[in-house]
């Protein structure tokens, strides 16, 4: 089997070199910070050995869908999986685990496992860190350039019911990045509450 780091920079050339340029939040440097909190989710909760390298390989591979399409890239990123990791020397029982792995992380998040908590986790971990807005903002410019969105304020009022409706999975999420998320929330709150004192 290939090394991971020779995956991961396999993967990540063809996210820089292939990906659409108008994918400011599913980009390159998402799959990495997904990456990095898979790692440090996955540190804490005890994970090793082949299950660590099967989650980090569905943290590399989660948006590689986006390489063929954007509603629907989950299917795809599985189909990207299945194309490449033969090559790495993956056999079917891990790749089957892996794409569960991607599949899990489709809106509304459904992990069957531990690793599955953990990779759900990671994806949306800067929902609880202090560049939540940075990071929104460049998910809002992506949105907006798609015509998935015509302006901030449906931005803010879909903010608000994703934050309402969000949980973390495993114990080191919920301790660590519950309470950051609560702010942001309540931050989004007000913003929604002006749009409904000015009649907007």
């Amino acid at each position: 089997m290939e090394s991971f780091e020779k995956i991961k920079a396999d993967i990540l050339n063809r996210l820089r070199t292939e990906l659409p340029k108008n994918l400011f939040y599913h980009c390159p440097e998402h799959t990495e910070d997904v990456l990095q909190a898979a790692e440090w989710i996955a540190a804490k909760e005890g994970v090793s050995g082949e299950d660590l390298l099967l989650l980090k390989v569905a943290a590399l591979f989660h948006d590689t869908g986006f390489l063929i399409v954007h509603r629907g890239h989950e299917e795809h990123s599985c189909m990207v999986a299945r194309d490449t990791l033969p090559g790495y020397g993956f056999n079917k029982e891990q790749i089957d685990h892996i794409c569960e792995l991607i599949m899990a992380t489709k809106l509304p998040q459904t992990p069957k496992d531990k690793l599955g908590e953990i990779l759900c986790d990671a994806d949306l971990d800067y929902l609880g860190r202090d560049d939540f807005f940075p990071i929104g903002n460049t998910l809002y410019d992506e949105m907006i350039d798609y015509r998935f969105l015509k302006d901030d304020k449906e931005w803010n009022r879909l903010q608000l019911k994703f934050l309402e409706n969000h949980k973390y999975f495993t114990k080191t999420s919920i301790e660590s990045r519950t309470a950051i998320k609560q702010k942001h929330l309540d931050k989004i709150k007000e913003i929604v509450a002006s749009y409904e004192r000015e009649g907007n």
